[in-house]
């Protein structure tokens, strides 16, 4: 029997500053099943995943308040942190190498299609 919600039952937070790409993204989140929490910034992503551990982040790069590095920086200090996959328009290699030695599960430039984010974020979710 094929699951037509993936990501039934798992909680994702997402963070981005964009509101149109972090509304299409928990749309899309939703429609695979998943509950969805949603941060703005940096430092209201990290409050959060202190207050109530996610299964995953995806998360953006470029943030007010606290990049996206920062959080991932700050995820290590966690006792087991969600996986985390960022989405940023940064195309800077350095910037992807530095997120990759942080432990990010997966980078992708924006736009990313969301059908791949879902699959990736399911894939990710399967593995942990």
């Amino acid at each position: 029997m094929t699951q037509q919600t993936p990501l039934a039952g798992r909680t994702i937070l997402v963070v981005d500053d964009d509101p149109d790409i972090l509304g299409s993204i928990e749309l899309a989140l939703r429609s695979a099943g998943a509950n969805t929490r949603t941060s703005p910034d940096g430092s209201s992503a990290v409050h959060s995943i202190q207050e109530s551990r996610p299964d995953l982040v995806v998360l953006d790069m470029m943030l007010p308040k606290a990049s996206g590095l920062l959080v991932m920086e700050k995820l290590r200090e966690f006792e087991n942190s969600p996986p985390v996959i960022m989405v940023t328009a940064n195309q800077g290699k350095r910037h992807q190498a530095y997120a990759e030695s942080l432990g990010v599960s997966a980078y992708f430039l924006k736009p990313v299609p969301l059908q791949r984010l879902v699959s990736k974020i399911a894939e990710v979710l399967a593995a942990t």
